[in-house]
C-alpha cells in the first residue's frame, strides 16, 4: 500500500492503495467518479479517458502511481458550476452522443486536441479520436462537434 497524491478536477486528493492499480478503479471506486466508463480495459476503446496535466491518457491501463502529484480531469471536471464546457455543448448542440457510454472520453480526447490544437484540421481530429470508438457509429456528428467546439472557442480567444 501507498499513499498517492494528486489533484482530480481541481481538488487535491490522496488515496491509500497499491500503486499498480488501475486509475480508472480508483477514480470509479473510491472517489465515486462514474463519468469515465469501463468498457473493454485494454486500451482499445476510449471510454476510460481522463486529462493526465491535459493529456488524453487510458485510465484502464494506466497505474495510479503515474498520477502521483499531477492534474488529473474527468469529465465531471469539465462543467464545475453547473455550466457546460464548451465541447460538452458543442456534442449537445450536434447530437454527438446516442447511447452516450462513449461521450465522456470522446469529449475528454477532444478537450487535449483543443488545448494542443486550437484550430485542428479534420486529419488531426481523426488521428486524435482514433482510439475512441462509438459502438452507435456516431463519428458524422462526433466530427460536427469538434469542428463546432473548436470555433466556439476559437471566438472566445
Amino acid at each position: 500500500m501507498a499513499k498517492i497524491r494528486f489533484t482530480v478536477n481541481g481538488k487535491a486528493s490522496s488515496v491509500d492503495t497499491e500503486p499498480e492499480r488501475p486509475l480508472l478503479e480508483v477514480l470509479r471506486e473510491d472517489l465515486g467518479l462514474t463519468g469515465t466508463k469501463y468498457a473493454c480495459g485494454e486500451a482499445q476503446c476510449g471510454a476510460c479517458t481522463v486529462l493526465l496535466d491535459g493529456k488524453p491518457v487510458f485510465s484502464c491501463v494506466t497505474p495510479v502511481r503515474a498520477a502521483q502529484d499531477r492534474k488529473i480531469t474527468t469529465i465531471e471536471g469539465l462543467a464545475p458550476n453547473g455550466t457546460l464546457h464548451p465541447v460538452q455543448q458543442a456534442f449537445l448542440d450536434e447530437g454527438a452522443s446516442q447511447c452516450g457510454y462513449c461521450t465522456p472520453g470522446m469529449i475528454l480526447r477532444t478537450v487535449g486536441l483543443l488545448q494542443e490544437h486550437p484550430r485542428p484540421s479534420e486529419a488531426q481530429i481523426v488521428e486524435a479520436l482514433n482510439g475512441s470508438l462509438c459502438r452507435c457509429n456516431n463519428y458524422h456528428r462526433i466530427l460536427g462537434a469538434v469542428q463546432r467546439a473548436a470555433d466556439a472557442l476559437g471566438k472566445k480567444a
